[in-house]
């Protein structure tokens, strides 16, 4: 296979190092999960984090913005919340006798989407634009977003009342959907005799910016993928299509995404070819809420399905 084709920036292999070891020092424990998410940011995707409250979800948000230097804004997801209250508002001024745009929390670098699933079905979907074109459209008025520009979104379990199942059309614009789970026991002991998890947040200090996230999403779409590689992913897009109990399978936008994320799996693996074990590492947190299963099965368990039965060759 042959290496990437622009020479790799040794100091920013470090700097992207650090600050992997910096997430990892404010959400202990959770190593892949930190990795899979600089994994979705470096492939320009959008990050859903879906558990039960108090594990660390808006603590890995913060962090990475931080970590990143990237503008960041919250929003609390309820229930009255509006369009508007996330995109922005026109707003007639009598002076100038002319609509001028506010612009709302969306206009930022990481927009924290907390709790989504908190509100109603129209308002989770003002969203899809951002999320698909970098840019929001307000009384015909096209409005161009940060470069770059991210949704780490958390959401509770569905089955946790006040909430509202997020449309298949908003689930499919996250790359990946992640669980952090509850902290094993050692991790658990240093949270619980360690600093307070704010206090860590105010310490930390950039290792990257906007401009060296870009240059490593360039870095990462240059990286080889060979013929066989790309034969084994369109396999399991074709599986998830034909299997009796999926639905709906995987569309040539999944198959899109789960290239880039795999890419960049590579990268932060220090690789300049990608792997079937890439694109295995990614497939479940990529594929899962994506897959529409016929008999209302799980997807996690149908995207590890998927894996086991389509062989590499």
């Amino acid at each position: 296979m042959s290496a990437i084709t622009q020479p790799r920036d040794e100091n920013l292999q470090q700097r992207l190092t650090a600050a992997m070891a910096q997430v990892n020092r404010v959400l202990l424990g959770k190593p892949r999960q930190v990795k899979l998410a600089f994994a979705c940011l470096i492939a320009g995707g959008h990050l859903l984090l879906e558990d039960v409250p108090g594990v660390g979800k808006t603590t890995l948000a913060h962090a990475l913005a931080a970590t990143f230097a990237l503008d960041f804004q919250r929003v609390q997801f309820t229930s009255d919340l509006l369009p508007s209250d996330i995109i922005g508002v026109s707003v007639y001024e009598r002076e100038t006798g002319q609509f001028r745009f506010h612009p709302g929390p969306i206009f930022t670098g990481l927009l924290l989407a907390d709790e989504i699933n908190r509100a109603s079905p129209k308002t989770q979907s003002a969203l899809l634009e951002a999320m698909a074109e970098n840019q929001v459209t307000v009384d015909g008025q096209t409005h161009a977003l940060a470069q770059p520009f991210f949704v780490v979104a958390t959401q509770n379990p569905l089955d946790l009342n006040g909430t509202f199942p997020l449309p298949d059309s908003q689930l499919d614009r996250f790359m990946l959907r992640l669980s952090l789970d509850y902290p094993d026991a050692t991790a658990e002991r240093a949270l619980l005799t360690g600093s307070d998890r704010r206090d860590l947040l105010a310490q930390l200090t950039p290792q990257l910016d906007g401009a060296a996230l870009l240059a490593l999403h360039r870095q990462a779409q240059s990286i080889t993928a060979s013929t066989a590689l790309l034969d084994y992913l369109q396999a399991l897009l074709g599986a998830s299509r034909r299997h009796g109990e999926i639905r709906v399978g995987l569309s040539p936008r999944a198959g899109l995404a789960l290239l880039g994320a795999a890419r960049a799996w590579a990268l932060l693996n220090g690789r300049s070819h990608v792997l079937p074990e890439d694109i295995q590492a990614l497939f479940v947190p990529l594929a899962a809420h994506r897959l529409l299963s016929a008999r209302g099965g799980n997807g996690d368990a149908l995207a590890r399905q998927l894996l086991a039965e389509v062989a590499v060759d």
